[in-house]
């Protein structure tokens, strides 16, 4: 299978709008806008944020993404995205041990960009393109001015109006997303050559921000573009750009439960003793057991060090893992000895101790309840609160029919 790269350059320096790729449209900044649509993308292995810039860098690790530092000499005004994309390639090759086939080259400033876009530039290059890029309908007459003749039509006549109809459909070139062979870019060291393929995207959300204009016009679409996928849909994660598919028996091999705030509604009821108590959901425990029964893979990964969680995992009749401090380390190690591969592996948590584990899994999951940057770095989202069900949902999107109260 073809690794595809997605690189998204996030310089911290911009004289048009200072810090420009940290500010927000509609729920988040332009960088975790950005590395949703990527890590919504299917056909997308990995995401990497090149930058210089720390706080884009916590932003964009925040999100889900990798982050590769820029080095100084290719940071500048001056200096082109194809030398930061060939560096974060490298970087990324020689991290993981692996050959990238194909690199995407992702702009933040486009901030409506659907993980269904990303998509199609990567499927026009695994198809056999060598380079892609999103491009939307054009119908306007563009005009040059001249200083000898005064305006002059670019792709008209001007002594000639045709109609809509018979006019040749021009296509104007998004700024939003490219995709390349690597090996081609490594010899050419630039993001067009040999047979570039055309994807089609929506005119209505093509908006590039250059300046503070741009912003401005930005934050007041995205209520109109974003449309309800702000917040929490029963359909997945509208923080991933991924609402339309959720995980099924096919795509996972190992279910990994966070607990509190997770299995829980993050409450505990401490008595005059001093004896923590918190409330569980009989539904979570029935969807629980429908995994156990179905012969998929259950763990129970908590910080926690309560001897509650322990319990409630015995009762479960499912392992546990708490009291742990390096949640990612520990879930690495047990995948390692179950012989599961991460990328199979969904987990589902509530606050930022999850986020490491995000990174290492296929599906990090987000219940509804959960902190706003764990939200922006999940691939899906439940609509239903941690402690109120959301592991039966997700159970649910796992095993369809075959999940009964049996």
């Amino acid at each position: 299978m073809s690794t595809v790269l997605a690189v998204i350059p996030a310089r911290g320096g911009s004289k048009g709008v200072p810090g420009k790729n940290l500010a927000p449209v509609g729920d988040a900044p332009l960088i975790t806008r950005a590395v949703r649509a990527c890590r919504g993308a299917r056909l997308v292995t990995a995401v990497v944020v090149s930058t210089d810039d720390p706080d884009i860098a916590a932003a964009a690790h925040a999100a889900g993404a990798e982050v590769v530092e820029r080095p100084a000499e290719i940071a500048g005004d001056k200096a082109t995205s194809e030398a930061a994309i060939l560096h974060a390639t490298d970087v990324y090759q020689e991290r993981h041990g692996v050959s990238v086939e194909v690199v995407l080259l992702v702009q933040c400033t486009s901030p409506f960009l659907t993980h269904e876009e990303v998509d199609g530039v990567a499927a026009a290059i695994l198809d056999g393109a060598d380079t892609a890029l999103t491009v939307a309908p054009f119908h306007g007459f563009v005009w040059r001015e001249a200083a000898s003749t005064g305006g002059q039509g670019v792709n008209h006549d001007k002594s000639y109006r045709p109609m809509r109809q018979d006019r040749p459909q021009d296509l104007l070139e998004t700024g939003a997303c490219y995709g390349m062979r690597a090996e081609g870019l490594r010899v050419e060291r630039h993001r067009f050559f040999g047979r570039t393929e055309l994807v089609r995207t929506d005119p209505a959300r093509v908006l590039e921000i250059d300046d503070p204009h741009d912003l401005a016009r930005a934050r007041a679409l995205a209520p109109l573009l974003d449309g309800d996928q702000k917040g929490l849909t029963a359909a997945g994660s509208a923080y991933s750009g991924y609402p339309d598919y959720l995980p099924t028996r096919a795509d996972i091999d190992a279910v990994v439960l966070d607990f509190d705030g997770t299995q829980t509604d993050d409450r505990v009821l401490v008595d005059t003793e001093g004896r923590e108590m918190v409330a569980v959901h009989r539904g979570d425990g029935l969807g629980i057991a429908a995994l156990r029964r179905a012969g998929i893979p259950l763990l129970i990964l908590s910080s926690e060090q309560n001897p509650v969680v322990a319990a409630r995992a015995r009762k479960l009749r499912i392992p546990v893992l708490h009291g742990i401090d390096r949640k990612d380390l520990a879930l690495k190690q047990w995948c390692e000895e179950q012989g599961i591969a991460p990328e199979r592996v969904l987990y589902a948590g509530n606050d930022v101790n999850d986020l490491p584990c995000f990174d290492l899994v296929g599906w990090p999951v987000a219940v509804a309840s959960a902190h706003d940057v764990v939200r922006g770095a999940a691939r899906a989202v439940t609509s239903t609160a941690g402690g109120a069900g959301a592991i039966r949902e997700i159970a649910s999107w796992i095993l369809g029919k075959e999940l009964s109260p049996s």
